[in-house]
């Protein structure tokens, strides 16, 4: 932390200080305004302002929508059982959901954006992750806004951008002001155009800076992932994490299984820091996964996007071991390579940030791809494993193998679904590398539904509140659709703590 005796002169004032600008942080905007029309608010946000909007913009875009406390509840806490969470969070969580529904559809209908009842990209009203926990009596619907992709962050941008709420954007939180005795916070350190800049919060701070998906060192460090590529934006590097360590916060959720969000199959493209996700929508089947070894090591098209890639093993819903595995290759054959792109382009910062700002996006037959040397093409198997790295007469048994199982109609190995053994046997023959790829981070500091930051011996630290993926109360596995709207739970209920303090007077 800096202490007072770091500060000369504030650079500049507010009442509310927030820090980051996705969902979380626009939440807080927009309710910090609501609430105290003449609050003095200022966001600061690390990226410039072309890439604004972290993960928020490039997720999914799903809602959770229910309307049953005490089943949302009982769902929650058997999702949880391996770390589990106080009761009276839950309560406070649920009860705010519930409740949630009509605020997301003004947000949508002030700023003109349709709200939608059902993902916005598929078909599906409602996504149900884990039906024997209660999925479907605690999930009412999904819900999105429209457009796709983006539309539930373009419409909290809009909202924000309606309230007049002055935005500095290239602008990353540095460090917090406190008070080194109390742990009270009196602002932050922010460089801005070049320069470090003491910002004076009289009320309070919100920290909304999302997590360390993006940071190597801490996916090696707390997750042991040593090849791994974020799905969202790249300025997730866990900045909030280290600034809240040394504000003396207790942290939480540093490791959950999967991150909570799972470990995708993704495609990277190494012009970019960010991952493709593979096409869990791709209308042909004549593809498989194979290991380091060449050989398959899962049922690869099981729906596993609706458990945000979870498998059961010994009774027990893990991550799907691509990152035990790696390096991963998709190994597939001209039928697939036409069917369609290999990647998603409803989301993802690669597909849905990179590419139109740079012109450019993923051919729809691939073969821009291939040309580029990014899908390896060959005429045979034995040729295309030696051009991968895979002993020829491993992969080529592997896929005499899974071609067995297509005709007769069963995959005794692994389980795949009858409906998707469709076997490889229209050269040319082609493979990808699949990086292991990281949805988002939930660790961060302890918290309330309100943003309070705890301490390690459990106080509130004064003026300091935490909103969205970065101290998420998601412990263990996640229902889809509650990411975006605890960060819109705590970011409303950070932006109500921290404008109903008592401002500070004189330059403290």
């Amino acid at each position: 932390m800096a202490s007072l005796d770091s500060v000369q002169k504030w650079d500049t004032e507010c009442d509310v200080l927030i820090c980051g600008f996705g969902c979380a942080g626009a939440a807080a905007a927009i309710e910090a305004a609501d609430t105290d029309p003449g609050a003095r608010l200022l966001i600061v946000e690390k990226a410039p302002a072309e890439f604004v909007g972290g993960n928020a913009r490039v997720s999914g875009q799903s809602l959770l929508i229910s309307k049953n406390a005490e089943a949302l509840k009982t769902y929650h806490r058997a999702m949880s059982a391996n770390n589990p969470v106080a009761e009276e969070l839950l309560e406070e969580w649920a009860s705010r959901m519930v409740a949630l529904e009509p605020w997301i559809e003004k947000m949508a209908t002030d700023v003109g954006s349709e709200y939608l009842h059902g993902t916005g990209w598929s078909t599906r009203d409602v996504v149900l992750e884990f039906p024997e926990f209660g999925a479907a009596e605690a999930v009412q619907h999904t819900a999105t806004i429209l457009p796709v992709p983006s539309g539930v962050w373009l419409a909290l941008k809009a909202n924000v951008d309606k309230r007049g709420v002055p935005v500095w954007y290239e602008a990353p939180v540095v460090d917090l002001i406190q008070d080194p005795d109390t742990l009270e916070v009196f602002g932050a350190w922010i460089e801005h155009q070049g320069k470090r800049k003491a910002v004076r919060a009289a009320r309070g701070v919100i920290m909304a800076v999302g997590g360390y998906e993006a940071s190597p060192d801490m996916q090696r460090n707390y997750y042991g992932l040593g090849n791994v590529k974020p799905l969202g934006t790249p300025y997730n590097t866990g900045d909030g994490v280290r600034i809240l360590q040394k504000a003396g916060a207790s942290m939480w959720h540093m490791r959950n299984p999967g991150q909570s969000g799972g470990i995708w199959p993704g495609i990277h493209d190494p012009r970019q820091q960010t991952s493709y996700l593979r096409n869990f929508m791709l209308p042909s089947f004549s593809w498989v996964d194979v290991n380091s070894e060449g050989r398959r090591f899962y049922g690869e098209t099981n729906e596993l996007q609706l458990t945000h890639y979870k498998m059961k093993s010994n009774g027990r819903w893990v991550d799907v071991p691509l990152h035990v595995a790696d390096p991963v290759h998709m190994i597939f054959d001209e039928t697939t390579r036409q069917a369609g792109r290999l990647v998603m382009q409803v989301m993802t910062w690669s597909a849905v940030v990179n590419d139109p700002l740079n012109g450019r996006e993923w051919s729809e037959d691939n073969a821009a791809e291939i040309e580029a040397g990014l899908v390896v093409k060959a005429g045979t198997i034995e040729e295309l494993a030696a051009k991968v790295g895979l002993d020829p007469a491993v992969l080529v048994a592997e896929i005499q193998a899974y071609n067995a199982a297509c005709e007769a109609g069963v995959d005794d190995e692994h389980g795949r679904r009858s409906d998707t053994l469709q076997p490889i046997v229209t050269g040319p023959y082609y493979a990808v590398r699949l990086t292991p790829a990281i949805v988002c981070t939930g660790g961060g500091a302890k918290r309330d539904m309100d943003g309070r930051v705890y301490d390690h011996d459990d106080r509130a630290i004064p003026r300091l509140f935490e909103a969205g993926e970065l101290g998420s109360f998601i412990s263990d596995l996640y229902q889809n659709g509650s990411y975006l709207t605890e960060a819109m739970i705590t970011g409303r209920g950070a932006a109500r703590s921290a404008v109903a303090e008592i401002p500070r007077s004189g330059s403290e």
